[in-house]
């Protein structure tokens, strides 16, 4: 099968050998694995960070986002048949979906959303996965519940915050805050249901001050914790949450104490990585949010379609999520 891969960590996104196409066997289904001829997929800051960080034993695919149909079953699938169209966002210790074939567990895919193209559908398997677990499994804010309280959304008209911001106006009664520094992107943040956004160039407190809003309840950061974490201390009200997914140098936790600030990581990889017991819950959740989607609450957070599934087109993608300029989810579509 066509694969593109990487097999040098830490080359700049134009070297040809940053991402290129190779010849790879199509892969055999294990006893609870779905093989899956990929239709779309997804580019996500986690494909820049190992590609650009990690050094492979040998050639590696790496992307997780995937809509595709199921081609053959391992001996021992209960969920899904030959034929049937899914979306999953993966394992990260197995070879990724920038390939023609991949293979993935059962009990962390689902069928894709009928309303939406396979395109459209594989903006949001990792993400949507990601906010999910970022607000109900972390902060355990309850579907509906939450009337009085507030979020702030460091970040919002990314990947994850597209998502988010949705799924926190659309599932819960909280008061909705996401920032954004371009105006294109303060305007998708607003389009998505935030209640307000507002610059995190900026100093964020006067900016809040301005919509009557003192402390927050919750924060969920998404992008550069370490540059905002000062602020998100002062903004939080006492007992109030913080949760991140991104990867800062340090991080020291002590001044949290005084206000009893928690502190919650999410990496949507660890069911999957560690085969937890509750890993088929991500198949759940996956079922969930196609039928919000097919049912209209929910939409695609496609940002820029970049054309055919490619080592060229990847190359690009890398390159625009490197830069800072994605809004949204860079999909790819067909070989």
């Amino acid at each position: 099968m066509k694969a593109i891969v990487y097999a040098q960590a830490g080359l700049p996104i134009d070297d040809p050998h940053a991402l290129y196409e190779a010849d790879i066997p199509t892969p055999e289904p294990g006893p609870r694995d779905l093989l899956v001829r990929i239709q779309a997929i997804s580019v996500n800051p986690v494909d820049t960070k190992l590609r650009a960080g990690v050094q492979p034993d040998g050639p590696r695919i790496l992307g997780w986002d995937a809509v595709g149909k199921v081609e053959a079953v391992g001996t021992e699938v209960e969920l899904f048949e030959v034929g049937d169209e899914v979306w999953y966002a993966g394992d990260i210790t197995r070879p990724g979906s920038y390939a023609e074939y991949g293979l993935v567990d059962e009990r962390i895919a689902s069928r894709r959303p009928v309303s939406l193209s396979a395109a459209e559908a594989a903006a949001l398997p990792l993400t949507a996965i990601t906010a999910w677990e970022l607000l109900f499994d972390r902060l355990k804010v309850p579907e509906s519940g939450g009337a009085g309280q507030s979020l702030l959304v460091i970040g919002a008209g990314g990947g994850v915050g597209s998502i988010l911001v949705q799924l926190a106006r659309k599932l819960t009664a909280l008061t909705v805050i996401g920032t954004a520094s371009r105006p294109a992107t303060q305007a998708w943040v607003t389009q998505l249901g935030a209640h307000h956004v507002i610059d995190h160039s900026k100093p964020l407190q006067p900016q809040l001050r301005s919509f009557g809003i003192e402390h927050v309840d919750h924060v969920i950061s998404l992008t550069h914790t370490d540059v905002y974490y000062p602020q998100l201390i002062e903004l939080l009200k006492p007992e109030g949450q913080l949760a991140l997914i991104d990867d800062p140098a340090t991080l020291d936790a002590m001044p949290l104490k005084r206000k009893s600030i928690s502190l919650h990581w999410e990496f949507m990889f660890t069911r999957s990585m560690y085969r937890t017991q509750d890993m088929i819950l991500q198949h759940r959740l996956l079922e969930r949010i196609a039928a919000l989607v097919d049912d209209g609450l929910l939409k695609s957070t496609v940002g820029q379609s970049l054309g055919k599934i490619d080592a060229d087109n990847l190359r690009r993608a890398h390159a625009l999520i490197e830069a800072g300029r994605a809004q949204g989810k860079i999909v790819l579509e067909g070989f």
